[in-house]
């Protein structure tokens, strides 16, 4: 199928050139390209374009999962005949397995896997093998390991009616596929099998399920049903079934891999023993011997990615399978705020492999753990083909790479954290590898590819930049929101420290002002349902130090004061102000006023850029008889639809003496709105819920609750109460 773009919108501002200019570097075959694109100039459309005139399957990476949300969102209406996938970790929580020397303290692995989002990646799995007209939307996730594409493919089983199969061999064949049976609970991933009819809820499918009836040695009937009331929704000539787990192995290399961990066992043990590490020798064989126990007995062990290497039948620091081994050769990568997602993908893998080489050296792991890891940089690049970069602030790897040559430039360690990084030159050859050919001299680069898209359709123009000075800043600023907060407009302060940003809220609070502070130590529900007050007009003005940047959408926020400007470092260098700046370009009357002494390089290039943009902006304006206007947006619903049953913000709880099917059907009431909002990608929401049901679970002591008592990871339930006991 090819790709169907639906939109009621036609390419407006800069869109179209960027659109031609993009197209035309894709076709040239250049393997980068940047989209610099500012706040609110339609970057998502012009990607969508993209997609849907070079008819590739396509990926595009986000640095979080709030905003991989919010472009899934937005290519689903994109694209409502293609196939459209959500790809991020599953993990609601996640404390990963660890060991601290110093203290003697080991860590064991705990995680809380999201249901609707395992779905969703099994669904993309299953999508990216069956059908081209394939786009992914993903985190970073994608790099870390997954089973291999090749297992997952041979082990899918399609079926249709009359072909010759015993309910036997279907039942072994979906059992080695790692469903399980139950005949009662019958949920994603499980079978239920009633006579000659054998019901399968595929793990990829939400409320449907597939019943299989047999005659004899003969498939007789295939139909979907619904898994609730059992209805029938259509009859099938064929259906394909997918594994039911991300991870899976054949019988003949599960046997393969199990006498290899035996052997490499006896190898550490050995070393241990010859380095008289005789702890570490018992340690790392009992808890090998048990997980091979668990493996030859249930087929999995705790921990069994650990394991991989093995399982896949890789060499030693060979590279692992990822999301990006199931797309074809030829697939689009698009890597949107890409200034924050290219150095995240460089950074994975030391952090991994530091945590697992103390493990692997104090004997709670086997060498072949180090090989469980997310992608290197360089093993990234060699997995994707061409790239687009899209960023309002494009880092110095994009800018530099961007040029119409096959060649890649790989940034590595600088000696001066200050300077422009150091990057090695590689020649990419057409199977994909990389080779070291010679030094790079960035100064000697030459004029890079890079496509601008200024105008915005709205015909909005870049937010006036005012310097002030350093001393009265205080007294400026609340002068400056007093004026604001008068025009029923917001207004955003940037800090340097957590502690600055709690005292100058209290402060600002004191004078009147209906300020908040927003910073690291806010958990996740309530950041957004500060920011939602922030636009619903209950808060005037917020405080914060580096969330106030790319990612965030507040049509109403008009003036931005960057506290200390000329501080120059990471929270004040040229991308962060061009990006806090760029929280004041939604609003007609937006205003940036940097309080310094000095202007800073950074400060200059800010100044540079705005005056650029603004004057490409109004001659545009000018030229087509524009009138600017002020984005207007919906003001997202709240996080606190059940304030009311909350026991952490309302301060009580379900006393012991109430009737006890009360509490249940609460619970019950609550954890269906948990799964709802989870299945609508309403990940804060779906927390915020899960907090209140791990509150109602726990028995009560009248009308109060030791914080102790509230599980580590429940962080807001912990916060909550913590903030009431102190009050």
């Amino acid at each position: 199928m090819e790709f169907q773009l639906t939109s009621d919108y036609q390419p407006m501002g800069d869109q179209a050139q960027a659109i031609e200019k993009l197209s035309k570097s894709l076709a040239a075959g250049n393997r980068h390209q940047t989209l610099l694109g500012v706040t609110g100039s339609g970057k998502t459309f012009t990607m969508a374009n993209l997609i849907a005139r070079h008819n590739r399957p396509a990926l595009i990476m986000s640095h979080n999962k709030t905003l991989a949300a919010q472009l899934y969102s937005e290519f689903k209406n994109f694209f409502p005949h293609n196939a459209v996938e959500y790809f991020v970790s599953y993990f609601d929580y996640y404390q990963p397995e660890a060991y601290i020397p110093r203290s003697d303290t080991y860590i064991e692995k705990d995680s809380s896997i999201n249901d609707e989002i395992e779905r969703l990646r099994l669904s993309t799995m299953g999508s990216l093998i069956t059908r081209r007209d394939t786009i992914v939307v993903a985190s970073v996730s994608c790099i870390y390991g997954l089973g291999s594409p090749e297992d997952y493919e041979n082990m899918m089983l399609p079926i249709r009616t009359g072909q010759k199969l015993t309910r036997a061999e279907f039942l072994d064949s979906i059992v080695g596929m790692l469903f399980e049976r139950d005949d009662f609970n019958f949920g994603r991933g499980q079978f239920r099998v009633r006579g000659d009819v054998v019901e399968v809820h595929p793990a990829y499918l939400e409320e449907t399920a597939i019943r299989v009836e047999f005659f004899d040695d003969e498939v007789e009937r295939l139909t979907s049903i619904h898994t609730l009331t059992g209805r029938t929704i259509e009859r099938l000539e064929s259906h394909t079934f997918f594994p039911a787990k991300q991870f899976v192995t054949p019988g003949d290399k599960m046997k393969s891999a199990t006498r290899a961990i035996r052997d490499e066992l006896e190898q550490q043990v050995a070393q241990f023993e010859k380095e008289a590490k005789l702890l570490e020798a018992q340690r790392i064989r009992m808890r090998t011997e048990y997980d091979l126990e668990m493996m030859a007995e249930m087929g999995f062990c705790q921990g069994i990615e650990n394991y991989s290497r093995h399982l896949t039948g890789r060499e030693p620091g060979a590279k692992p399978h990822t999301l990006l081994d199931f797309f074809p050769d030829d697939f689009l990568l698009l890597i949107d705020e890409s200034h924050a997602t290219i150095p995240q993908i460089g950074g994975m893998f030391e952090g991994d492999k530091s945590r697992k080489t103390v493990l692997v050296e104090h004997g709670f792991r086997l060498p072949s753990a180090l090989d469980n890891r997310p992608l290197r940089f360089e093993e990234f690049m060699q997995s994707t083909g061409q790239r687009v970069y899209v960023s309002a602030t494009p880092g110095p790897f994009e800018i530099i790479n961007s040029r119409p040559e096959n060649t890649t430039y790989i940034p590595v360690k600088s000696a001066d954290k200050g300077a422009l990084p150091a990057l090695k030159k590689v020649r990419v050859k057409p199977s994909g590898n990389d080779e070291p050919i010679e030094s790079f001299n960035p100064t000697k680069a030459g004029t890079p590819l890079v496509v601008e898209q200024i105008i915005r359709p709205t015909g909005l123009i870049d937010p006036i930049i005012t310097l002030r000075p350093l001393r009265g800043q205080i007294d400026e600023t609340i002068e400056l929101c007093r004026q604001r907060v008068e025009r029923h407009e917001r207004v955003l302060i940037t800090t340097l420290t957590k502690k600055t940003a709690e005292d100058l809220s209290e402060y600002l609070a004191g004078t009147g002002l209906k300020v908040r502070y927003i910073h690291a130590d806010i958990d996740t529900v309530e950041r957004v349902e500060i920011l939602r007050q922030l636009r619903a007009a209950a808060i005037d003005v917020l405080v914060g130090i580096n969330l106030l940047r790319e990612g965030l959408d507040l049509p109403e926020v008009s003036l931005v004061c960057i506290l200390d400007a000329d501080k120059e470092g990471f929270l004040r260098n040229e991308t962060s102000l061009i990006q806090t700046a760029g929280r004041a370009a939604r609003h007609l009357a937006g205003e940036c006023v940097l309080f310094c002494d000095k202007v800073t390089d950074s400060i200059q290039a800010l100044l540079d850029t705005t005056a650029y943009r603004r004057s490409r902006q109004q001659a545009h304006n000018e030229a087509h008889g524009i009138t600017p206007q002020s984005v207007k947006r919906a003001v997202q619903e709240s996080l606190q639809t059940n304030e009311a049953i909350d026991p952490m913000t309302s301060g009580s709880f379900v006393a012991e003496d109430e009737p006890i099917y009360d509490k249940h059907r609460t619970i019950a009431n609550l954890e269906e709105q948990m799964r709802a909002a989870s299945a609508r990608l309403e990940f804060e929401r779906a927390a915020h819920l899960r907090d209140q049901i791990a509150a109602l679970k726990e028995p009560a002591e009248g009308n109060s609750r030791p914080i102790n008592n509230i599980p580590a990871k429940y962080p807001s339930a912990r916060k909550s109460a913590k903030r009431r006991s102190s009050s």
